[in-house]
């Protein structure tokens, strides 16, 4: 009995420290194929705000908007001519409330990546044209977007009417010009995921002579997304995307929220996801249930993790983070138009040998943390009463005893 004792003990020390952070102390320790730790630039958070007086003529509502006014938030962000673009999620004050008002994209260019020059109109808008019964009055929200080695960008973004969320695809070639194709799912299985509520693409990417570029797997485009739970999608053509299934037509989901953990609630995907030698890292949002989540942490705050896939086979998940690598820390990063606090990453590009990863904070604002490999800050620390966890792997250990 007592070896046995012995041996899950060990199991579950291994475990930890080949997979998740190490729990001899408070320190907030990553495994080597996670990114990170990021730091957040002094004095300059945040990096986007809104602004009253940038008006824009609405086509639908016909009438000049302060369409960036009420909040500046969940950006998207890429390279284009050797600038970083941020593409922000901007809010008017036509409703009270999240959700109830309209979202517009605006457009950001930075040569250092901290510091921004902004457009005074939205780039991308709920118009009149064949998406409008799908876009309004709600708008465009939380774009993420990739690019092709040929430069294609394809961005994912939700459709939001105030009735159903819908991931849809736009692409340009220039992050200005856009051409919108619809939902995600629109053609897949006969449509039978057209009026699924769904929003959150992740596109797998990698770095290729130092660019990062949409990958494809086994002649596939790939594709993580959703909120409740990460699930997958292939395409051909990077517009039309097939999901993951199972036998019975069910999807397949890859992970879930785990009780008594920061993301107990939602498990949100983040960025494009990055295919790296050590396999896919999908950087994910998630949510701490305000009943069965980690008590160390506010009720429902969003703090960020990190999972990985094989790299051969993206639908088999390995293991990801048992605590969160950023969460809120500043204070508007804890309060803002949601008010429990959160740090919302969509954004993240590799910019002269660094990665900026761009979030929002609290719903309001814009911010920015940065990785350098050569130089890797420490992860957001672990709260003051920090205690020690089981993997998920070690639970399986004994369960199998």
């Amino acid at each position: 009995m007592k070896s046995t004792f012995l041996f899950l003990l060990a199991a579950t020390m291994m475990t930890c420290t080949a997979y998740g952070q190490s729990f001899n102390n408070k320190e907030n320790k990553l495994p080597d194929w996670a990114f990170g730790g990021f730091e957040r630039p002094k004095n300059v958070n945040p990096v986007i705000s809104p602004i009253e007086n940038t008006k824009f003529y609405c086509p639908l509502a016909k009438d000049s908007i302060a369409w960036e006014s009420n909040d500046t938030f969940n950006p998207a962000a890429t390279l284009y001519n050797g600038e970083i673009v941020v593409l922000y999620r901007a809010e008017d004050k036509s409703g009270v409330g999240i959700g109830h008002r309209t979202s517009r994209l605006g457009y950001a260019t930075s040569t250092d990546g901290i510091h921004f020059l902004r457009e005074k109109s939205p780039v991308f808008y709920p118009d009149n044209d064949s998406q409008k019964e799908l876009e309004w009055p709600g708008g465009c929200e939380d774009p993420r977007v990739a690019v092709t080695e040929d430069g294609l960008y394809v961005m994912m973004y939700t459709q939001w009417n105030r009735h159903v969320p819908r991931l849809a695809v736009a692409t340009s070639r220039n992050l200005k010009n856009w051409t919108k194709h619809g939902p995600a799912f629109a053609r897949a299985y006969d449509g039978k995921f057209f009026n699924l509520g769904c929003k959150s693409g992740s596109i797998l990417t990698e770095i290729v002579k130092g660019k990062q570029i949409i990958k494809k797997i086994n002649g596939k485009y790939f594709m993580y997304w959703g909120e409740e739970h990460v699930f997958a999608a292939t395409s051909d053509d990077l517009i039309n995307w097939t999901p993951v299934v199972n036998i019975d037509g069910s999807l397949k989901k890859l992970f879930s929220p785990r009780d008594g953990y920061f993301d107990s609630h939602l498990t949100e995907c983040g960025p494009p996801a990055i295919y790296t030698p050590k396999g896919i890292v999908l950087l994910y949002n998630g949510k701490n249930h305000s009943g069965r989540g980690d008590k160390r942490y506010t009720a429902n705050v969003y703090a960020a993790g990190q999972a990985l896939f094989d790299a051969n086979e993206p639908t088999r998940f390995i293991t990801r983070l048992d605590e969160p690598f950023f969460r809120p820390m500043d204070s508007f990063e804890k309060s803002g138009q949601y008010v429990d606090g959160t740090v919302f990453i969509e954004g993240m590009v590799y910019f002269k040998n660094k990665w900026y990863l761009y979030y929002g904070c609290a719903d309001s604002k814009v911010g920015v943390t940065v990785f350098d490999p050569k130089h890797p800050a420490k992860a957001d620390p672990l709260p003051t009463d920090a205690r020690p966890k089981q993997t998920s792997s070690a639970k399986a250990i004994k369960k199998k005893k």
